[in-house]
C-alpha cells in the first residue's frame, strides 16, 4: 500500500473517524486502521455453513477481526442469526412434515419470496431445525456439515464470541446487521428495541468492537445515539445495495431515492450525520462489464473519506465464479482460487479500503499482511 493511502487512513484516525476501542485487562487490542479490518461474512461461510457457531468459530480461528451475525426475529420476538427470514435454503425445514403447511409466499422490500419464514416459528420450533449449506453446488464440501448445527440466537452468538475472546486473549468484534426493518415493523416486531435490550444486557457488547449495519436510514438515525449510550465506541454502517435499487425504508414512504443517489459526494456528507461507515458492494468501487471483467475504479472510496466516512465493502469470495474475469483461472467456476482472491482484495486495499467482508477470513488476513 502506498504512503498516500496510509496517510489518508491515519488522518481519519486522528480526526476521530476510527473509534479507538477500549481494551479490558488480559486482552490484546483489536486490529485498527491503518491496518484494514477483516470481517467474517456470516462467519467463515466459504468453509462452514453460514451463520452457525461452527462458521463463527472457524472465522475467529482464521484471524477475523469481526464476525457478522445477520439478525431476524422469530414469531415470539427473539433475534436469531440468519441472512434472511426465509430459511428454505439454509435449514432442513422442508424435511419437517409438521411444518409443511407454513410454506407460503410473501413480499419483502418489494421482492416476492416463497418458503418458510422465521416470523412464522417460535424459537422453540426453530431449534428443532438444523442448518444446511446455502450454495451446495458451489461449496459441496460444506454439505458434509448439513444437519450438524442449529440456528443460534443473537444472545448465543454474543456468549460464544465472548468465550472465544476470553480463551484467546484478544477482543473479537461483532458487526451485526438488522435485516428488513421496515418489513418487520409492519408485522408488529421491533427488532431495534430488542437489539438494544440484548446488547445492553451483556457485558461483552458494552465494550467490545461493535459496528451495527442496516440497508435502511430510518433505523440508523434512531439507533445512532442509543447504541453509543450502551457502547460508547460503537459505529454504525449504512449498507448500500445496487445503485439503481431504491432504499427500502424510503421506498415504503413513497420516495424514489436509490442507493446510487446516496453515493454522490454531497449525499455522503448527509449520510455522515447518521453513520460512521458506508458498506458498498465491491462492484460499486470497481465496476464490472457484462463478462465480469473489471472496469475503471469509481471515486467512491475517496468521496467517502472526504465526507469523514470509513468504507467497509462486501463481499470477497474465493471461488472462480465470484472473481473478476482477469483473476479467474482455468480450473472451473466452482473451484477455490486463493491466489485470485488475495489479488482481488489487494487491489481494493491499494485503493484505500478500510475494511472488508470475506467468506474466507484466512485469505483476507493473508491479503492484509502482504
Amino acid at each position: 500500500m502506498d504512503k498516500a493511502m496510509l496517510t489518508r487512513r491515519r488522518a481519519l484516525i486522528l480526526a476521530g473517524g476510527v473509534a479507538m476501542f477500549p481494551v479490558r485487562p488480559g486482552h490484546a487490542a483489536p486490529a485498527l486502521a491503518p491496518v484494514p479490518l477483516v470481517m467474517a461474512h456470516r462467519g467463515a461461510s466459504a468453509l462452514r455453513p453460514e451463520h452457525t457457531l461452527a462458521s463463527y468459530a472457524r472465522a475467529i480461528a482464521d484471524g477475523a477481526d469481526f464476525i457478522e451475525p445477520d439478525l431476524v426475529p422469530t414469531s415470539d420476538g427473539v433475534l436469531v442469526a440468519r441472512h434472511e427470514s426465509n430459511i428454505a435454503g439454509t435449514s432442513d425445514v422442508a424435511d419437517h412434515p409438521e411444518f409443511a403447511s407454513r410454506k407460503r409466499t410473501v413480499v419483502i422490500d418489494g421482492v416476492s419470496e416463497t418458503g418458510w419464514f422465521t416470523t412464522d416459528f417460535t424459537l422453540k420450533e426453530l431449534k428443532t431445525l438444523r442448518a444446511r449449506e446455502r450454495l451446495p453446488a458451489v461449496r459441496a464440501h460444506n454439505t458434509r456439515y448439513d444437519g450438524h448445527f442449529d440456528i443460534p440466537t443473537f444472545e448465543e452468538v454474543i456468549d460464544f464470541v465472548a468465550a472465544e475472546a476470553a480463551a484467546r486473549g484478544r477482543v473479537i468484534g461483532l458487526i451485526p446487521e438488522i435485516k428488513n426493518s421496515t418489513y418487520f415493523h409492519k408485522l408488529g416486531h421491533t427488532p431495534e428495541e430488542t437489539f438494544l435490550q440484548v446488547i445492553g444486557a451483556h457485558e461483552y457488547t458494552r465494550y467490545c468492537p461493535l459496528e451495527v449495519q442496516s440497508f435502511e436510514t430510518t433505523n440508523l438515525k434512531m439507533l445512532y445515539g442509543r447504541v453509543r449510550a450502551i457502547n460508547p465506541q460503537a459505529r454504525l454502517m449504512f449498507l448500500m445495495g445496487e445503485r439503481t435499487q431504491r432504499v427500502p425504508d424510503l421506498a415504503a414512504s413513497g420516495h424514489g431515492t436509490t442507493f446510487g443517489d446516496l453515493m454522490t459526494p454531497a449525499a455522503l456528507r448527509d449520510v455522515r450525520q447518521y453513520a460512521d461507515v458506508i458498506g458498498p458492494s465491491n462492484v460499486d468501487i470497481i465496476p464490472r462489464d457484462g463478462s465480469g471483467a473489471w472496469l475503471a475504479p469509481s471515486s467512491l472510496i475517496d468521496d467517502a473519506h472526504r465526507a469523514g466516512l470509513l468504507v467497509h465493502s462486501y463481499t470477497f469470495r474465493p471461488e472462480n465464479c465470484f472473481l473478476p474475469l482477469q483473476l479467474r483461472n482455468a480450473m472451473g467456476d466452482n473451484v477455490r482460487n486463493p491466489e485470485g482472491s488475495i489479488a482481488e482484495i489487494r487491489r481494493y486495499l491499494d485503493l484505500g479500503l478500510d475494511g472488508f467482508f470475506t467468506d474466507d477470513p484466512a485469505l483476507g488476513r493473508q491479503a492484509v499482511r502482504m
